[in-house]
């Protein structure tokens, strides 16, 4: 476990992960993290929670058409 101080950032708080984290979480300067409740608090994560909905939805939808697909390819 890793200890972060909020610290001021003009006129924001902000917070400031050391390089190791950041190296581990392979995110850079400009990147953007999701924050999703959880049952001990909240998490932090660089992956888009909304993106495995929408990556089933195309899942599904290519299966569904999957005929179509295979005869659109020849």
């Amino acid at each position: 476990m890793t200890a972060l101080k909020l610290t001021q950032i003009g006129n924001s708080v902000g917070l400031i992960l050391p390089k190791e984290l950041l190296a581990r979480l392979k995110l850079e300067k400009g990147d953007t993290l999701f924050v999703t409740e959880a049952a001990n608090g909240v998490n932090l994560s660089p992956y888009d929670p909304t993106l495995e909905d929408e990556l089933a939805l195309g899942r599904e939808f290519m299966r569904e058409f999957r005929d179509t697909f295979h005869q659109l390819a020849k």
